[in-house]
């Protein structure tokens, strides 16, 4: 980027293509310019009058610490913005649709796609100006007006589906509990090969018993970690030894393991293996590990007599919401309550107040 001694514009290195009969153009822009040229509406702006959403500002201190903590291995997608027609662009001689993109400084930039990172991005270069020198790509597109910004905000975003969180965890190598969620689907009994590695939902007829998030949530209930803590050797190790114990008292695992039973027709007639069993499973280890550091495993053992069928009274009342099983934060406990009852633990003063709500 440099600025024009006349003219006062904004040049940029860019490549010109067509979409829709319409002119484009991608280029990269140092990140220290980002919030200098790059505006969006205000808040105050009303709805039909703005060309994309109100900038959520929650969003905005984890996108930040995603940039700080990860300075030489971040990733950031394009902004894509919308410019006004007095723009030009420079062909090089040799290459038609490669040249200088002239943007005038007093000229309106609005991003169509990206305002959050834009502010991430501002907000982190207070704290980290080296991160300046790098750049991002941008993609501008000619202002046609408010109309035309609204829709290519609409047209932008129709499409966009996050990942699931089975997928995330798969994918995802700063996490710690996704490592460990990776770990024990593909090496531990009863995990490795009865996991979902992609979905977070398992079709009826599918051979696989567990998700992969289902695990990773569940390992982090027993662990007592939130979203970004870390796990030590023993943390792993703990976790390993505790889902393969808990494998010899629920004999419908072993089933499956066996080959004498197909995993749909086990998630079809038992909690166990849904998220909202998994997890309760997670939190009962949890209280019994700090209860019974000793005795752990003993205890354990009680695990075989719980009647696990979706048909259970219990289960209908604690783990569903109208006829389904749910995976919300009150059904994961209330199984969990159930759980911890049958097994003899004593629950805390804020189990025994929503058990006291339940009843």
């Amino acid at each position: 980027m440099q600025v024009q001694d006349s003219g006062y514009c904004y040049s940029f290195p860019a490549v010109r293509g067509i979409q829709a009969g319409r002119p484009f153009y991608i280029a990269t822009c140092p990140l220290r310019i980002i919030p200098k040229i790059f505006s969006y509406n205000e808040d105050d702006v009303p709805p039909e009058l703005r060309a994309q959403r109100t900038l959520n500002k929650t969003r905005i201190p984890e996108m930040v610490k995603y940039l700080l903590d990860n300075p030489k291995d971040y990733v950031f997608s394009a902004l894509t913005v919308s410019v006004g027609v007095d723009i030009s662009f420079e062909d090089h001689e040799a290459a038609p649709n490669l040249g200088i993109l002239k943007v005038p400084m007093d000229a309106q930039i609005l991003i169509n796609d990206g305002q959050h990172r834009r502010k991430a991005i501002e907000e982190a270069l207070r704290e980290n100006p080296d991160l300046g020198q790098d750049n991002i790509p941008v993609l501008f597109f000619i202002d046609e007006g408010l109309g035309r910004s609204q829709q290519m905000f609409a047209d932008l975003n129709k499409y966009a589906v996050k990942p699931s969180p089975s997928l995330g965890t798969l994918y995802d190598h700063r996490d710690e509990s996704s490592e460990l969620a990776r770990i024990l689907a593909s090496s531990i009994v009863p995990f490795s090969g009865l996991t979902e590695m992609e979905k977070s939902n398992i079709s009826p007829k599918s051979n696989k018993l567990f998700t992969l998030s289902s695990i990773k949530q569940s390992t982090r209930a027993l662990l007592s970690k939130g979203p970004k803590d870390g796990y030590s050797e023993e943390d792993k190790e703990l976790a390993i030894e505790f889902w393969q114990e808990v494998t010899k008292h629920i004999r419908d695992w072993q089933m499956v393991i066996n080959k004498e039973v197909s995993p749909a027709q086990l998630r079809q007639e038992y909690i166990h293996s849904h998220g909202v069993g998994l997890h309760a499973i997670g939190i009962l280890g949890k209280h019994l590990l700090c209860q019974e550091p000793n005795n752990w495993k003993q205890k354990l053992t009680l695990l075989s007599n719980v009647n696990w069928l979706k048909t259970n009274p219990e289960w209908i009342k604690r783990s569903m919401n109208h006829g389904k099983l749910s995976k919300s934060t009150t059904n994961i406990q209330l199984t969990a309550n159930a759980l911890k009852i049958e097994l003899g633990l004593p629950l805390t003063p804020e189990e025994k107040a929503q058990e006291k709500q339940f009843s």
